[in-house]
């Protein structure tokens, strides 16, 4: 038994190797940015305008390394069905964020409130995957904070020196002039909530996929 505990990767272990990567891609893009190199790339308005350079794409990525190694170990899903079902329950309750958040944008009082509104739908569809294979799923959620969190203490900077990065770029609505109300508005919560929920329902979804086909070519034994 203790030999089958020490082949079992950790979650520290498993997403080492990606932290840094994506920590890299995360410095890349800064740079860019503020040498404003090419737009494609690296782009500096809100929200990075689709830039190529970015750790968003990293997630499906990552989703698909993390769970090929979970079920080489031997940790793969109970049911890759399974997996994939609650992977696409996540993805599913992301598009349907879009036509309610439109709505909440055209209803809500305040922008504070449609925020909100946005981060609990990312939240829920980072939150139903995780029936589907728990320990991808907390391998996910350590490697989304891993991601997530340098980006929130650029984001401190950013804001604090005004870089004209896409790190620091204002909706138009957003009228708060404070840098403790636009960092954790804009910066922490965002990071740390939406954005995390976006890691774990994408990552879900097709580490759920890369899992049932590792399974095929590799059976390994089904633990949670």
């Amino acid at each position: 038994m203790s030999q089958t505990n020490s082949l079992r990767p950790s979650a520290e272990r498993l997403i080492l190797v990606p932290a840094i990567i994506t920590l890299g891609v995360t410095l890349l893009r800064l740079i860019g940015e503020l040498q404003h190199w090419s737009k494609t790339y690296f782009n500096t308005a809100l929200g990075g305008g689709g830039a190529v350079v970015g750790i968003t794409w990293l997630a499906p990525v990552f989703g698909i390394y993390f769970a090929m190694r979970l079920v080489s170990a031997g940790e793969g899903p109970r049911s890759a069905l399974r997996a994939i079902a609650f992977g696409i329950l996540g993805a599913l309750v992301i598009f349907a964020s879009a036509p309610a958040e439109r709505l909440a944008f055209r209803t809500a009082p305040s922008f504070q409130v449609r925020l909100l509104f946005e981060w609990a739908m990312f939240a829920l569809a980072g939150l139903v995957t995780l029936p589907g294979w728990p320990r991808l799923w907390k391998t996910l959620l350590a490697y989304a904070y891993a991601a997530r969190i340098p980006v929130v203490i650029i984001m401190f900077f950013a804001f604090r020196a005004a870089w004209g990065t896409h790190y620091d770029a204002l909706p138009s609505d957003f009228t708060s002039t404070s840098l403790m109300s636009k960092w954790l508005w804009l910066g922490f919560f965002p990071q740390l909530i939406l954005w995390v929920g976006f890691t774990l329902a994408s990552g879900m979804l097709f580490g759920g996929i890369a899992g049932a086909i590792t399974r095929v070519f590799r059976p390994a034994p089904a633990t949670t």
